[in-house]
């Protein structure tokens, strides 16, 4: 027993090695895990003093425990048999793609992520990018909002930062929670998407198996008071113009509800609205060539920084315009649903659309392209146009964001932001305005954005 051994050098120092691992995983990694989960229950103790509606425990769980709540729901399960039967598989195999649904879906929150890196990068983007403006805040309405209720903030989907600008607008209220499209599931922004909360959702190829667990994860956030942010549109607006309301999340919301019995959700809607929207002729395109969307690629990003870059290196670099984000009336689910409504789902997302409408920022650009787009070529007459439809914005209770509060600086910085991108042309006659042939889709699009606050027409349907 207590004689030597010996050994090849090679053979001990992977014995070392394999005793290391084992000292470190049973006993040191623990306790270091143990150590910085304290720190960050601590850190996020204080961070919850500061923020409005406090980041919920459901959050903040890890994330194959949450995994592993979902696989086993009572309705999951019954989810998980009836796809057996219906496919011919054996229930295992379908318990584990419902699990790898699951993991799928599930994000894995950083509270340190989202406060420290992620509403700070969003907000040096945003204010690199635009002039953002909070046209109006309705504080009164959102405080009177009760704090054991669930708060959805519901909003039109102009561009993809909708979600860089409302994350940071809201970073002193709470964590957002978004449902994000599969674009995102591309290296490296996956792993940032589950750290700040969002969870993916799957538009096409799927099932009713997963169907099942993306709302069951839904209504348990739901349940468990999780402020989340959802767009009803669904994708990104093609044509500019409000869409309708898809109602998938808003029905698995709605269906996961007792009046009476659940924690009340409250909606609050947010209008979006920007002099440029990055992506404007990708969706242009998108829209003319009748396709459900367009292919998300990173390659186009990373031209686009590298442009920027140069840009801001030789100093020709200037913001896009205004971005502007303005808060709408709060809708009780609860109150919604005393109402006698026949179809409860398509009633709900169409209230909710309403909402946004009504509070639709309108800034410079889709101001001037609203006028342009009705005919006004002259300089004078674009004046007399563009005063009427701030009447008619007036007369509707919606207001106008003026660049520096100043009717004539408006029109022009409107009016230069399409002539330096080659949509109108004033060389010729600079009391003449023209729209150039590759322009007027681009002014279609913009002017759509506003259209429903500033038509003729619809002003006289909402008068009726």
């Amino acid at each position: 027993m207590t004689s030597p051994v010996t050994l090849p050098l090679w053979l001990f120092l992977l014995i070392l090695l394999f005793a290391a691992v084992t000292f470190a995983s049973h006993f040191l990694f623990p306790s270091v895990r143990w150590f910085l989960r304290r720190r960050l229950e601590n850190a996020v103790s204080e961070l919850n003093k500061r923020l409005k509606r406090p980041i919920q425990p459901f959050k903040l769980a890890r994330r194959m425990d949450t995994v592993r709540r979902l696989v086993y729901d009572p309705d999951v399960a019954q989810a998980i048999a009836d796809h057996a039967q219906a496919t011919g598989i054996r229930e295992d195999v379908a318990a584990e793609k419902a699990e790898r649904y699951a993991r799928e879906i599930v994000p894995g929150f950083s509270a340190f992520t989202y406060f420290s890196f992620g509403t700070r990068a969003a907000r040096w983007l945003s204010q690199s990018l635009y002039r953002v403006r909070l046209t109006n805040p309705n504080d009164d309405a959102l405080e009177a909002v009760p704090d054991d209720s669930t708060v959805i903030f519901v909003m039109n989907h102009r561009s993809n930062m909708d979600y860089v600008l409302v994350t940071w607008l809201v970073a002193e209220r709470s964590a957002l929670a978004y449902a994000v499209g599969e674009w995102a599931r591309v290296w490296p922004l996956r792993s940032l998407v589950r750290a700040m909360g969002g969870y993916f959702i799957r538009r096409r190829h799927n099932n009713p198996l997963y169907r099942k667990v993306l709302a069951r994860y839904v209504q348990m956030a739901t349940e468990n008071g999780v402020t989340q942010a959802v767009f009803p549109e669904g994708g990104l607006s093609r044509t500019g113009g409000l869409g309708k309301p898809k109602l998938g999340l808003i029905s698995y919301i709605l269906d996961g509800f007792t009046p009476g019995t659940s924690r009340d959700v409250v909606f609050v809607p947010v209008a979006l609205n920007y002099d440029r929207v990055m992506e404007d002729r990708n969706l242009i395109e998108a829209q003319k060539g009748g396709t459900a969307g367009f292919r998300f690629s990173l390659l186009p990003i990373f031209r686009y920084l590298r442009r920027q870059i140069w840009h801001r290196i030789t100093g020709k670099f200037h913001r896009y315009g205004y971005a502007a984000v303005s808060f709408g009336d709060p809708l009780s689910l609860t109150d919604f649903l005393n109402t006698d409504r026949p179809d409860q789902p398509a009633a709900l997302g169409t209230a909710l659309m309403d909402r946004i409408a009504a509070v639709t920022p309108i800034v410079p650009v889709p101001l001037v392209a609203h006028a342009l787009r009705d005919g006004a070529v002259t300089a004078d007459g674009l004046d007399a146009a563009i005063q009427t439809r701030i009447a008619r914005a007036e007369a509707k209770g919606v207001g106008v964001h003026l660049a520096r509060d100043d009717l004539r600086y408006t029109i022009e910085a409107g009016l230069r932001a399409l002539e330096e991108r080659g949509f109108i042309d004033r060389d010729k006659d600079p009391n003449a305005i023209t729209v150039t042939e590759r322009g007027k889709p681009v002014v279609d699009y913009y002017a759509a954005s506003v259209a429903h606050l500033l038509d003729e027409e619809r002003l006289e349907d909402a008068a009726e």
